[in-house]
């Protein structure tokens, strides 16, 4: 998406405020998530997740019974236990998802991230290190609401563009959550905390 597109909704049907958080490989999105989600869940936010992986998934030992019913022919298995659910569904030639797809099946929540769909019309946060060699994304995607970065802010950052300190998770959860108050429709408000 080019800097003179409209930016997208962050409500999505089911999901809640929706916001990505792309950036190449090595760039330290899931260690980023990772300190991100636990503090918005301890202080009450429900925050869920959706990860695109470009590999092929595997959640279970191939010779377990859930793994032998979807190898069988199965389109779907839920595993359910008293700790967690788990839905593999078989794709065989279907061809993978929609994003929006994907988030109407969640259950609802205060704030569902993305990680990766970089290319996905959604607000974005980029995890952008230079010292991977790899170009900024926020340069050519008017959807990328903020930079975390290890690197000083350039010069050639547009001015509406949020520069935060990817060693400084306190300034980005600040973000996230005035990010969070500005949306309209966020269920608990009063769970944003200060």
């Amino acid at each position: 998406m080019s800097r003179t597109e409209a930016p997208p909704t962050a409500q999505r049907q089911g999901a809640g405020p929706v916001l990505g958080v792309v950036g190449w490989s090595g760039s330290g999105k899931t260690t980023l998530l990772e300190g991100l989600v636990a503090r918005l869940a301890q202080d009450g936010l429900r925050v869920n997740i959706v990860k695109h992986s470009h590999h092929d998934i595997e959640l279970e030992p191939p010779r377990k019974d859930s793994a032998r019913l979807r190898l069988a022919g199965a389109a779907e298995v839920m595993i359910a236990s008293p700790y967690r659910i788990a839905i593999m569904r078989e794709l065989r030639a279907e061809p993978e998802p929609g994003l929006d797809e994907l988030l109407a099946r969640l259950s609802p929540a205060d704030l569902t991230l993305v990680e990766g769909y970089k290319w996905t019309s959604l607000p974005k946060l980029e995890v952008h290190r230079p010292g991977l060699g790899k170009p900024p994304l926020f340069q050519d995607d008017v959807t990328i609401l903020g930079v975390i970065s290890d690197a000083a802010r350039p010069v050639d950052a547009h001015a509406g563009l949020a520069w935060l300190d990817l060693n400084d998770l306190g300034q980005v959860v600040e973000w996230v959550c005035g990010w969070l108050k500005s949306q309209p429709q966020v269920r608990g408000e009063a769970a944003v905390k200060d």
